[in-house]
């Protein structure tokens, strides 16, 4: 049998789109626990990114999407890297 060949992913393109989608939802999930929605999804984001200064406030909104971006890129950008390697 031959090895199937498949499409090759771009890194990098797939690590800003993750990183944008996972930046506006942390930013809106964020401004939505400021008038007290989504109480579980704020405590998540709390617990990951915490330490590093965000909180339930319009600049941690901006902090945790920031974080969001970056968290997403590298982990989208890895999975993209494997799976390139096992393609």
């Amino acid at each position: 049998m031959s090895k199937q060949q498949f499409a090759k992913l771009n890194k990098v393109n797939l690590g800003i789109a993750a990183g944008i989608v996972t930046a506006i939802f942390v930013f809106i999930g964020t401004i939505a626990g400021i008038y007290g929605s989504y109480g579980t999804f704020v405590e998540l984001i709390s617990s990951i990114y915490g330490f590093l200064g965000y909180s339930v406030t319009f600049v941690g909104a901006i902090l945790g999407a920031i974080y969001g971006f970056i968290d997403a890129f590298i982990t989208m950008w890895i999975f993209a890297w494997i799976y390139n390697k096992l393609s």
